[in-house]
């Protein structure tokens, strides 16, 4: 995978650390604890601002996971 170009907005650095998170949605989701939302972070190594954005979910398998291992 190519490393794209970052430049923070915040102060200009151009040195970032990737990530990702996960979150319940709305509803049973939220309910059951189902982490289906999935997104990636771009972190500046200077300031710490960061970006987030979302990926696509997990699907059907990665829900019954999170059930099983709650």
């Amino acid at each position: 995978m190519e490393r794209q170009q970052f430049k923070c907005q915040k102060c200009s650095d151009t040195n970032f650390t990737t990530g990702e998170i996960r979150t319940t949605g709305s509803g049973i989701s939220r309910f059951l604890n189902l982490q289906n939302q999935k997104f990636a972070t771009v972190s500046c190594d200077s300031c710490g601002y960061t970006e987030i954005y979302r990926l696509d979910s997990r699907g059907l398998g990665g829900n019954i996971l999170d059930i099983l291992t709650n």
